[in-house]
């Protein structure tokens, strides 16, 4: 049952992530629901499961995370982070349609997967919420605005565009077609999406005009 004996203070109310006092049953308690993750799917991770998996005892478990999905966007963002490395050709504009192309590219993979299920499993469990946008939304954008700055400093980008807004379009169409798979998901397919995203659509206002 995956219930724990006492109710969390912070039952009802926001949660804010917060370490265990041991770094090591931290790391145990993620690598542990990474592997329940990857053997047998988001839906099937319990916190008991995760207790038996990694030798830490449920109680503890409960005094640093709400509910099983706060412990799986944790543990998600690290293994991203692991597996998505960060290009630096001193070309940022290569550079941010690399790691884009490549994070999205991970989200196909068996692994990177587990995205999709993951979203769903913290829209039901809002406890997870802090730590869904602390351990993986946060880090992800914040991973591509060097890139953006590096083009805009480079005379690159079009004035009054931040890093903010240029992740959401970059990625934004690019987590549709990974949700609705109505569409290749192929890793050229992806690429060409970050650059549309990136260059835009349509043609220049004078080659528009020479346009019949």
């Amino acid at each position: 049952m995956d219930t724990p004996a006492e109710v969390p203070e912070s039952r009802g109310a926001p949660h804010r992530p917060r370490r265990p006092r041991s770094a090591r049953a931290h790391d145990a308690v993620l690598t542990a629901t990474s592997a329940l993750m990857r053997e047998d799917g988001v839906a099937a991770v319990t916190i008991d499961r995760v207790a038996g998996r990694s030798g830490v005892s449920t109680a503890t478990i409960y005094k640093h995370w709400p509910c099983k999905a706060a412990i799986m966007a944790e543990a998600f963002g690290r293994d991203t982070a692991e597996a998505v490395a960060f290009p630096d050709t001193g070309r940022p504009i290569d550079d941010l349609v690399t790691f884009a192309t490549d994070l999205l590219t991970y989200y196909t993979s068996p692994d990177g997967a587990l995205f999709g299920q993951l979203l769903a499993a913290c829209a039901t469990e809002p406890q997870a919420a802090p730590y869904f946008h602390e351990f993986f939304l946060t880090p992800r954008r914040a991973a591509l605005e060097p890139y953006w700055e590096r083009a805009a400093a480079a005379g690159l980008t079009r004035p009054g565009v931040d890093a903010s807004t240029a992740t959401d379009v970059l990625l934004g169409a690019l987590t549709f077609r990974l949700m609705a798979r109505h569409e290749s998901l192929a890793p050229e397919e992806v690429r060409k999406l970050v650059e549309y995203a990136l260059h835009g659509l349509l043609l220049p206002a004078a080659d528009a005009a020479d346009t019949p």
